[in-house]
């Protein structure tokens, strides 16, 4: 139910790669991650007799208690006391899900409940009416719209098959009934079924399973589609011509950043490193963020916003951000940034501009038969922050290692006054929270469901946030010889009088 940050596939297949999640389970080993910082539910979650399909309970108008489905999203939610329980629904199959909460105190006066769940992560559920309510989750953006039905339908508390088959038909109908892109990969998913599952027999294997299933997603080439099942059988897609980012090469990328940066210059770090700054010749200054999540070992939200706010506070100074000394011009890297957390990276942005505006649309497709169909639209403001914000020229460095919550914050400051020079390469092209599932025989993966729009309804998922100044981003040749140039464009556009407007 989470946005996940990148991990490289560890094979010759090129996938995306980030820096964080490994604090909190965003990336499933070496994929994307498909498992939230939510545990599993086990088989035993059934609804109690009073919320039973044949004989519904009506309760009090602002009362959770009961079961709720999604709009969108394919899940049930149950919540029966103080527990609130997933299910993970597709036309053909009802799984426990990888959400599960406990109460962390009564509900308030308006009947808001919050649960807790595995490392400190908070769900939040607010009655709207007696058959409506709205489930927000602490570091995403948005909410999901709740709707009351009468009961868990049979096949939730049925123990579900495991053959092959079965798995493939919950896979592919998953897909199918979430996946946004189909029309923009130009691909006939009813034709791919036809296609692969003839192959599928009871006496497959779980390495021919495996087979058949990437074949199904790799032409995707969508780096927040995955799959994992155990060690040896993990897949995470990627753009084509993705760089797998190797200890070798993030040392190549330091000494060129360092060398584009000067002599003498010195970075101040926070977050193990995900957050750093510098001050540069000419009133100039240089902000890295290479993460939106994952800045603590308590691996928790709340410790992430502690983490950022404290780095930002010593970054945005007042003498930073007014009178004789202030900067004259920012660049913000973000060329290798893994993603994370949407609310992150609009806390970012808080920082950077003087007034409220749009940082985006976002929505979900919600209808199993018709992939064009959404959610009503969830409009993303940026609000100036209450204290020293930076307003002046920005340049913006980011390429295809700009992935998930790093393009959305690149995305965020497409309505920034003045706009931010763009250097580089397009981002990586993937958005979307990723919708983690489990299938029947326990193997994970995880597909994108959303979509994030700008104010005249354009999405960048597939292709990526274009830059406004193409310059090459970490070229072997470049690597080799330390160079920037990227970096270099930026300071000389920043320094000029009359900066490159994009």
């Amino acid at each position: 139910m989470t946005k996940h940050p990148h991990q490289p596939e560890p094979t010759s297949v090129p996938a995306p790669a980030t820096s964080r999640r490994p604090a909190r389970p965003r990336a499933a080993g070496a994929a994307l991650a498909v498992l939230t910082t939510m545990t599993a539910l086990t088989a035993a979650c059934g609804a109690p007799a009073s919320a039973r399909a044949d004989r519904p309970t009506r309760p009090a108008a602002a009362s959770l208690e009961g079961v709720w489905r999604t709009d969108g999203y394919g899940t049930l939610v149950t919540i029966h006391g103080r527990q609130l329980r997933t299910y993970e629904t597709t036309a053909v199959s009802c799984l426990p899900g990888s959400v599960s909460g406990v109460r962390t105190g009564p509900p308030d006066a308006g009947g808001r409940a919050d649960f807790a769940v595995r490392d400190g992560a908070r769900i939040t559920v607010v009655p709207r009416s007696g058959d409506v309510a709205r489930l927000s989750i602490q570091d995403n953006v948005g909410h999901r719209t709740l709707r009351r039905v009468a009961g868990l339908p049979a096949r939730c508390r049925q123990h579900p098959a495991k053959d092959p088959r079965t798995v493939f038909d919950v896979f592919w109908r998953t897909y199918a009934e979430n996946y946004p892109f189909f029309a923009a990969k130009k691909t006939d998913w009813a034709a791919v079924r036809d296609r692969y599952r003839p192959r599928v027999t009871p006496r497959t294997t779980d390495d021919e399973l495996f087979a058949i299933l990437r074949g199904m997603i790799e032409p995707l080439r969508d780096g927040h589609t995955s799959l994992s099942a155990g060690p040896g059988r993990v897949y995470a897609g990627s753009r084509p011509g993705t760089t797998v980012p190797t200890p070798a090469f993030l040392k190549q990328v330091d000494a060129a950043i360092t060398a584009g940066l000067g002599p003498g210059v010195t970075r101040q770090q926070w977050a193990d490193g995900a957050l750093s700054y510098a001050d540069l010749p000419g009133r100039l200054g240089y902000l890295r963020i290479t993460s939106f999540h994952g800045y603590t070992d308590r691996a928790d939200h709340d410790s992430d916003v502690a983490e950022l706010d404290r780095a930002l506070d010593a970054v945005f100074t007042k003498s930073r951000t007014s009178g004789p000394k202030a900067l004259r011009g920012l660049v913000v890297d973000l060329r290798l940034n893994g993603g994370g957390s949407d609310r992150l990276g609009l806390r970012v942005a808080s920082r950077l501009t003087g007034r409220p505006y749009l940082a985006y649309r976002k929505h979900a497709r919600n209808d199993p038969d018709d992939a064009r169909k959404f959610t009503p639209d969830q409009p993303a403001q940026v609000r100036p922050h209450d204290g020293p914000r930076y307003t002046g020229p920005l340049a913006l460095l980011t390429g295809p290692l700009t992935i998930s919550a790093g393009e959305t914050f690149t995305q965020s400051l497409l309505g920034r006054t003045p706009a931010p020079v763009r250097i580089g390469e397009n981002t990586q092209g993937v958005f979307s929270d990723t919708l983690d599932r489990t299938l029947p025989n326990g193997w994970k993966f995880a597909l994108p469901n959303e979509e994030f729009l700008t104010a005249d309804g354009r999405t960048f998922d597939g292709t990526g946030i274009p830059p406004t100044v193409r310059t090459p981003v970490f070229a072997p040749e470049d690597l080799a010889s330390r160079r920037d140039p990227a970096l270099t464009r930026a300071r000389a556009l920043l320094s000029a009088d009359h900066p490159e407007k994009p």
